[in-house]
């Protein structure tokens, strides 16, 4: 494709985070923090934008659109399933959160964990792995030093 230089945008504003221009739809949305490859490829379906077209090159109605479905991506028709928030603890409700809030509310859900002393929040106080892997061997940057298996003494 060639660029159109009078309307081409080195900088476009989606979801109040600055998206490099000169990258295609579906790899530029990836800069948002929240949105991964598979949501940036359903976004820019349920937008009808084509996903390898520069992002500079988008209309202002396009990347309207874009901003639209990338908030609120259930109004737009994406699939529960997709979100990164499901049944919220507090509201219960399903919703998908990008940027700061994604870091605000992982950091209230381990304070939580750790205020109820369950074990992931024990675990996570400890920096131990949460999700059942093995220690001896692996995780030592922890734990210190790597044990080594001593010798018989001759």
């Amino acid at each position: 494709m060639v660029e159109n230089q009078n309307n081409f945008k080195h900088i476009v504003r989606v979801a109040n985070v600055d998206v490099p221009g000169e990258k295609a739809v579906k790899i530029a949305l990836t800069k948002i923090k929240g949105v991964g490859m598979q949501f940036a490829g359903i976004v820019c379906t349920l937008a009808n934008v084509e996903k390898n077209q520069k992002v500079g090159n988008l209309s202002d109605t396009e990347i309207q659109k874009l901003n639209e479905i990338v908030k609120n991506p259930q109004s737009a028709g994406m699939p529960v399933w997709m979100l990164n928030r499901r049944k919220d603890y507090e509201t219960g409700e399903n919703k998908h959160i990008l940027t700061g809030d994604l870091v605000f509310t992982q950091d209230n859900d381990l304070k939580r964990l750790k205020k109820i002393k369950s074990l992931r929040g024990v675990r996570h106080g400890k920096k131990l792995p949460v999700r059942g892997q093995r220690t001896r061997s692996n995780f030592r940057k922890t734990k210190g030093k790597v044990v080594g298996v001593k010798r018989k003494g001759k």
